[in-house]
């Protein structure tokens, strides 16, 4: 503790997840491998700060594949895409990287796969999220979206004996949960997913954020306001105890008037934002007397992903 009794509670796990990490050197890569231009399907992956770095080093970030030129290099982001765009990339005659999360791909599957047995599927996560949207176009016809419980009582289903959910990967695990119950309500054979579809990294996070919550008077989440994880972590604290909570990209961010009578500080970041903005942020607390940290353990994360395919040779070969 410092001397004047503020300090700093540092959550772990926080920051990169191996999707994460996976996807943004891919980018890396394909930039080294073959130069700048290297287009991007929307945001390699929810951070501001890793965006405007890799278009800095030269990669160009498009909404959709009709805007790559055809021939170029693209390569689809963490969150996943749906059969379709893979269809208008090989029709335009785009080479592409595949940097899809393997715990989105996952999800993919199981679509695939209840498709073919029949099931009527029932999708909780966000209208528009791009891995939402990836993952419902794998089945379109057997999909339905659901958004929160509240949106239960408006679902329909063919056959009552043969649904199951599937979740999108980053979302709040007790909401998630909540949902899934009132589903359960209304249709008691409800199938779970072969295996949790929410993921690690997502889970690990909340229940660090859980772990220290109650003890912060304020909780700063570093992540972008389109990073779902991110935002989840915010109602998360919130919700578990602490004081007040604010979603941030930069250091700059923080109003020094967030910080007027606090003693204690949580620090988390999302599941897509490099360890330099968190460092940036204690740098910050540490020059208005938020000087001292303990880090708060709940889990230790090992998880790696191999590289895409397309770019594991000439590594291999570095």
């Amino acid at each position: 503790m410092s001397a004047t009794g503020k300090r700093v509670l540092l959550a772990k796990p926080r920051g990169y997840c191996a999707g994460v990490d996976r996807a943004v050197e891919a980018v890396e890569l394909a930039l080294e491998q073959h130069g700048a231009p290297v287009y991007v399907r929307k945001q390699i992956v929810h951070n501001r700060h890793v965006v405007e770095t890799l278009e800095a080093r030269g990669a160009i970030f498009v909404d959709d594949t009709d805007e790559v030129p055809p021939g170029a290099l693209v390569v689809f982001s963490a969150h996943g895409v749906s059969p379709a765009v893979h269809e208008q990339a090989k029709a335009r005659e785009l080479r592409t990287i595949d940097a899809t999360c393997p715990l989105v791909t996952k999800v993919h599957h199981e679509a695939k796969r209840f498709a073919r047995e029949d099931y009527d599927i029932l999708l909780v996560g966000h209208h528009g999220h791009e891995e939402v949207e990836g993952t419902a176009g794998e089945a379109p016809a057997h999909i339905q979206l659901v958004e929160t419980a509240e949106d239960v009582a408006a679902v329909t289903v063919r056959d009552p004996e043969k649904v199951i959910w599937l979740s999108q990967t980053t979302l709040s695990v007790d909401e998630t949960m909540q949902t899934v119950h009132a589903l359960r309500e209304r249709f008691p054979a409800l199938q779970n997913p072969p295996s949790d579809d929410i993921c690690y990294a997502t889970q690990n996070r909340q229940v660090a954020v859980k772990a220290m919550a109650a003890r912060c008077d304020l909780v700063l989440v570093v992540g972008s306001t389109n990073s779902s994880n991110s935002v989840r972590l915010v109602e998360v604290a919130l919700q578990a105890g602490a004081g007040a909570g604010h979603l941030i990209d930069y250091s700059r961010e923080i109003d020094d008037a967030w910080l007027d009578g606090v003693q204690t500080v949580g620090v988390t970041s999302g599941a897509s934002v490099p360890e330099i903005l968190v460092r940036s942020v204690l740098d910050h607390l540490a020059e208005r007397g938020f000087d001292s940290i303990e880090e708060i353990t709940t889990a230790e994360e090992t998880l790696t992903f191999s590289l895409p395919r397309e770019l594991r040779p000439s590594r291999a070969a570095r």
